[in-house]
């Protein structure tokens, strides 16, 4: 029961914060009569299918196999760079000195955070499903290579322009173009760069929510 009630405020908090950062892109269209930040709502459906695919893989354990688990396992991890590659529309960001400047600002920080939130829940419940299978360490080290890898997956969907389907859609083109990519220093320097903020930002929360 009391786990429950803990879900249900979690729910509560999160539909209240995603709702904020609608409000703010309504707001924005229906004054300056411009869809121009429209993708944001997109990019957060993305950010919040990882943390779908862990709730489901939680609560819906009595319906699951292993081999229901692996998919899921996978599929969370071709969509997890999308929660933290929001912090990246920050480039759609116009010249500062205006006070749609400031809307803007807020606009995208909101999905940014919401995004990052999304990404942060799923790795705390994925945290729990592997601490059923391994020790602490070593979910530890995967989750720490998670988080790394999830930083060379913005660096692919930024950079490359590559989506998380095109895995399916067209291999060939995002194989070639990864291997070429791992011989670039930038490629190494953004995907740490990334990788650490996201292991980091998943450290502090987890530590934060410890008794």
């Amino acid at each position: 029961m009391k786990n429950n009630l803990f879900l249900l405020k979690s729910y509560t908090h999160i539909i209240v914060s995603v709702a904020f950062a609608f409000s703010l892109i309504v707001f924005r269209t229906k004054v300056t009569h411009s869809g121009l930040f429209l993708f944001l709502v997109w990019n957060l459906f993305l950010a919040g299918i990882p943390y779908a695919i862990t709730q489901s893989l939680l609560h819906l354990k009595p319906l699951q196999s292993k081999i229901w688990f692996f998919l899921g396992f996978v599929s969370w991890l071709l969509f997890l760079p999308n929660c933290p590659y929001i912090i990246t529309d920050f480039v759609h960001l116009g010249q500062k000195g205006s006070y749609l400047f400031w809307l803007d600002l807020i606009i995208l920080f909101a999905f940014a955070m919401n995004g990052l939130l999304f990404g942060i829940l799923s790795l705390l419940d994925m945290k729990k499903l592997l601490l059923e299978k391994f020790s602490e360490k070593t979910v530890d080290f995967a989750l720490f290579a998670v988080c790394m890898l999830s930083g060379y997956g913005i660096y692919l969907g930024r950079f490359l322009r590559f989506n998380s389907w095109d895995l399916i859609t067209k291999p060939t083109s995002l194989f070639s173009q990864m291997a070429l990519s791992l011989t670039y220093l930038n490629t190494w320097l953004i995907s740490i760069v990334f990788g650490l903020f996201v292991w980091i930002s998943f450290s502090l929360f987890r530590w934060m929510r410890k008794p």
